[in-house]
């Protein structure tokens, strides 16, 4: 039910098509799906979405990509939301849910907009795909390409870290480490496609990868019905994935599920924070340094900066920035406290809502929602230096019990 694009700079409109940005405006013009609500407000339906399998795909009249259009078969979406009191104490908020996207094929929130690129890869008729990402992003397409024996280049970042490329290598991907930062590579990467032709998955200016994204938002919605949360908070880079789950809010109010979109809350890292100066300061994005532990977001140009602002603006949100200990710390409280495993950038959300809080952005009698975008296995580096060492030991009871004296740890049957 995909009925053209639209311009977000400039308003003009253009018909679906293989395109990636307005022709007008050129790179600043980041394009917006738009679908017939009317037509999918007929079909999707409470009792309709209860007869339809637990993927993103329940949603196809509101995804850019032709029924009976091949795409990747690996299961993505309907991720876990889970209620968390203990984390929810520690943050500082009355309730807190968390949406644990590790659950997809390659562990990582980036699988629901890989999957929207393909099967557009296919549709268009390229015989390759390609992207720039600082590790998810790509491990995502690689896996979702495989699936569908579709060749993919990827470009990296030399601080890319190595569980993602060593997923990027076993999913038989061509790799390039790029001696450069993310928007080095993100820029090659797209000189490459249109040199050689291949289809470009950047969210950053692919229309249709937001898409794929916003299928989590329409997730929470349909998850959380009558009790969706006051907050949903997402770790942002590029600036696309709080867009998308934005618009899958919306779009979700729109067709009757919700009363009320939540309130978005986008968190940076303090190191690559252009997003949080922008919006504090009403104006458009200034490219700034990035640097940070969590490579995922480490982002100092973000593409779709515009429909990052516009997302969370409308929804009467917030930006906010974080350290990169308070990323670390927020990482052992959500292992501790809930008993997930996310990585820096995800678990950016659970640090960037104690934050909150703790400015009054939040209030403490409020309920929220973090998407952890991502597994704490993507980056074990970072990981050990958040959970500290383990305990080494002789191979003896009695150095057992003498650390034990030292530090009880409770006994049990």
């Amino acid at each position: 039910m995909l009925t053209g694009l639209v311009c977000i700079a400039c308003g003009r409109s253009c018909p679906p098509g293989d395109a990636q940005t307005c022709t007008v405006c050129g790179p600043q013009g980041i394009l917006d799906a738009r679908y017939d609500y009317d037509a999918a407000k007929a079909v999707l339906t409470t009792e309709e979405l209860a007869r339809r399998p637990p993927d993103m795909w329940r949603y196809r009249e509101l995804l850019p990509v032709p029924d009976g259009a091949r795409r990747p078969d690996l299961q993505v979406g309907w991720t876990d939301v889970r209620e968390v009191p203990r984390l929810a104490a520690a943050v500082g908020v009355r309730r807190l849910f968390l949406k644990d996207e590790g659950r997809n094929p390659t562990a990582s929130f980036k699988d629901r907009a890989s999957a929207v690129g393909v099967a557009k890869a296919l549709e268009f008729g390229y015989s390759a795909i390609a992207c720039a990402s600082t590790g998810n992003a790509a491990s995502s397409l690689a896996g979702l390409a495989a699936s569908v024996a579709l060749p993919v280049f990827i470009f990296v970042p030399e601080r890319a870290p190595e569980p993602k490329v060593a997923q990027l290598l076993m999913f038989g991907a061509t790799v390039f480490r790029v001696r450069g930062s993310y928007e080095q590579a993100f820029d090659l990467c797209r000189a490459a496609c249109e040199r050689f032709r291949w289809y470009n998955r950047n969210s950053g200016t692919n229309p249709y990868l937001v898409e794929g994204k916003k299928t989590a938002g329409l997730e929470i919605a349909e998850q959380c019905g009558a009790a969706v949360p006051d907050w949903v908070v997402v770790s942002v880079g590029d600036g696309c994935t709080i867009a998308g789950i934005g618009k899958g809010l919306v779009e979700m109010k729109a067709l009757g599920f919700l009363t009320r979109p939540p309130r978005l809350l986008g968190v940076l890292a303090a190191g690559a924070r252009p997003l949080v100066d922008a919006f504090a300061a009403g104006r458009d994005l200034v490219p700034g340094p990035a640097e940070t532990i969590a490579d995922s977001i480490c982002v100092g140009h973000p593409r779709n900066w515009r429909k990052a602002l516009r997302a969370v603006r409308a929804s009467g949100g917030a930006f906010v920035a974080v350290e990169d200990e308070a990323i670390l710390d927020a990482q052992r409280e959500t292992g501790r406290r809930a008993g997930l495993f996310g990585e820096p950038a995800a678990v950016a959300a659970v640090a960037g809502l104690r934050e909150a809080v703790a400015d009054g952005i939040v209030g403490r009698r409020a309920t929220a929602l973090a998407v952890l975008t991502g597994s704490g296995l993507k980056d074990v580096r970072a990981a050990l230096r958040a959970g500290g060492a383990p305990v080494d030991l002789p191979p003896d009871d009695e150095a057992l019990d003498e650390h034990l004296r030292e530090r009880p740890l409770g006994t049990g049957k």
